[in-house]
């Protein structure tokens, strides 16, 4: 059937959480008021990636990108664009327009325009819960050439050319593990998925999962046929509602469809899949840990080897990857290993999805190629950092990875040279900081996360972390001392060595980079009681510049503690014992008199 518009809603956790289904379901009462239901194609969709200006929603065939879309636009856009034919240019996202005032179609907006969008390639694209939508970009082709085209060895050749690293942290080649687990002998054989995607500010896996859930289905079905499994688990995060609601569907309309379960396209295949809720730990991300999970025990890793490829769930051969490496399979088997390999850097090949957060313009989900510098994707596809302040660091590898500072700006990022600089590229978050940030307050917030997520099973982990947190704490209140930075040197090296699993291992790394890059912070922090960028509250001191003080006596009625004094038009006073360093002085002084330092 032949839609005079298409319109895609963005239907993705973020913008779901600005009202975009609510956005959704007044669209549609409006086109059903004005007999146009069937004349326009309404599609929820996925992350379309650019969070920041959520709530989005394109208009097709023109390919109209609206921003931050709120409930009282609906109508406008419906009345002047669908109904009426012309583009609401005011409620355009202002990037898609030229200097001209001409609308540019959504692709050309410099956050996408950098990108290669693999692993996301259907996010925004199609109805995240129709397997019909997915069916028309090519959905299960790739699954029907691998059972009734190749062998098994032909499929893991193809995955071994194409040069694709696990995407969950380790990077370890792909095909190689999958190869171990076709070559393990015994009876019964297991694939699973890890999206218990635990990093802070990380959602790689959720908006795969979101908005395209049929291609971890086939790829992981790929799998099954390539190892010799016939039961796939996908070990979800339970606060990803949404992500399991649609992956599910996906799983019944495959089924139904009989995509999944037995003689699948009648070669007498047989495979099917069920989803495991994680249970809430952050250790859980880790691949024996989560084996333990899912087969009912509690989650905590165990010494490798063996590994899961030759003793996984229930003891058996189980192949594990994560959710965007699965992504990447069904477009590497038709599109061919030599396409993906053409793609990145010698030894990390293909793109790579980050969630990039923190002190940036463009919020959001990007998939670029491997080797694209750390400048391009901060102040390129990312915008740059807000209200011009100044770049100052970047955090890679979530609570395992480390700061990066300016002059890495122009490194190629790939697997191999963000190791060699002290990070990592872990799953994938990325967090940009600017002036304003302290980095030892930094190295405490990851480090604190780590010790509440510690799964107690190894000493270096339970005991070693809290210790490096004490210290932290120490500094960050004043009662820091300069040997503290060799004892944290000490312990975070013993820790990586010693360590039972990788996230212990990799715990101390965020601390280890900011002494390695900032220790004239921390030696601040230590010698003169003094946080540089005004952030630890117990080194702080504010104070009332007498210059600007018009006496208004609004920061004596915002203070909760009565610590300011004085009369109207008169300069006022903070009692430095008595204030408790909130802060909402300086937000009611409409002078700027007051300053913390």
């Amino acid at each position: 059937m032949a839609y005079k518009n298409e319109v895609l809603v963005c239907g993705g956790t973020g913008c779901i959480s600005s009202s975009s289904l609510k956005i959704l379901d007044k669209m549609e009462n409006l086109l059903a008021e004005k007999g146009m239901k069937d004349d326009v194609k309404l599609i929820k969709t996925g992350c379309f990636g650019l969070c920041a200006a959520g709530p989005i929603v394109i208009v097709y065939p023109e390919g109209a990108f609206y921003s931050q879309v709120q409930l009282e636009d609906v109508e406008k856009i419906v009345d002047e664009h669908i109904v009426g034919g012309k583009v609401v240019k005011e409620l355009l996202y202002k990037e898609a327009l030229t200097e001209d005032g001409e609308m540019k179609p959504f692709e050309e907006v410099p956050f996408y325009k950098k990108q290669e969008r693999v692993a996301l390639r259907n996010c925004g694209a199609i109805g995240a819960e129709s397997i019909e939508d997915y069916l028309a970009r090519d959905g299960y082709k790739a699954l029907e050439k691998v059972l009734k085209e190749m062998s098994q060895e032909e499929v893991i050749d193809v995955v071994k050319r194409s040069g694709l690293r696990g995407r969950g942290g380790g990077g370890f080649p792909t095909g190689l593990k999958w190869e171990f687990t076709y070559k393990a002998q015994d009876d019964q054989k297991y694939v699973a998925c890890n999206a218990d995607e635990g990093d802070p500010g990380a959602f790689m896996d959720r908006s795969i999962l979101e908005g395209d859930p049929h291609a971890l289905v086939e790829a992981m079905a790929i799998a099954g046929y390539a190892v010799g499994a016939n039961m796939g688990y996908v070990y979800v995060r339970a606060e990803y509602p949404t992500a399991v609601e649609r992956l599910q569907i996906a799983i019944d309309t495959a089924r139904e469809k009989g995509i999944l379960g037995k003689d699948i396209f009648g070669t007498g295949f047989e495979f099917d899949m069920e989803i495991r809720l994680g249970a809430g730990a952050f250790v859980c991300g880790e691949e024996t840990a989560l084996i333990n999970s899912i087969e009912g025990r509690r989650g905590m890793p165990r010494p490798r080897p063996p590994f899961p490829a030759v003793k996984g769930i229930w003891n058996k051969p189980t192949l594990l990857n994560n959710v965007e490496t699965y992504a990447n399979i069904p477009r590497i088997i038709l599109n061919g290993p030599e396409w993906f390999a053409a793609m990145g850097t010698e030894k990390s090949k293909g793109t790579k999805v980050f969630a990039l957060g923190g002190k940036v313009n463009n919020v959001g989900l990007v998939e670029i190629p491997m080797g694209t510098t750390l400048r391009e994707i901060i102040f390129e596809v990312g915008g740059g950092i807000p209200n011009g302040k100044k770049f100052k660091a970047v955090q890679t590898g979530g609570p395992s990875g480390g700061c990066l500072t300016e002059e890495y700006l122009d490194t190629q990022i790939d697997y191999d040279t963000l190791t060699a600089l002290g990070s990592m590229m872990g799953s994938g978050g990325m967090v940009v900081m600017d002036e304003d940030n302290c980095m030892v307050d930094i190295a405490k917030f990851f480090l604190d996360f780590t010790v509440e997520e510690s799964c107690g099973k190894c000493p270096p982990c339970r005991i070693g972390t809290k210790r490096m947190l004490e210290i932290l704490d120490r500094i960050t209140e004043g009662h820091g001392e300069l040997e503290d930075l060799n004892r944290l040197e000490k312990l975070a090296n013993s820790i990586k060595s010693a360590a039972l699993c990788g996230l212990g291992q990799t715990a101390p790394n965020p601390v280890l980079s900011t002494l390695n890059h900032f220790r004239a912070e921390y030696e601040a922090h230590v010698v003169d009681k003094k946080c540089p960028s005004g952030v630890c509250q117990e080194l702080l001191q504010f104070s009332i510049l007498e210059d600007k003080c018009k006496g208004c006596t609004l920061c004596v009625k915002a203070c909760p503690v009565n610590a300011i004094s004085g009369e109207r038009k008169a300069l006022h006073s903070i009692d430095t014992n008595a204030c408790v360093k909130c802060g909402a002085c300086i937000e009611k002084c409409p002078f700027k008199a007051i300053i913390k330092k």
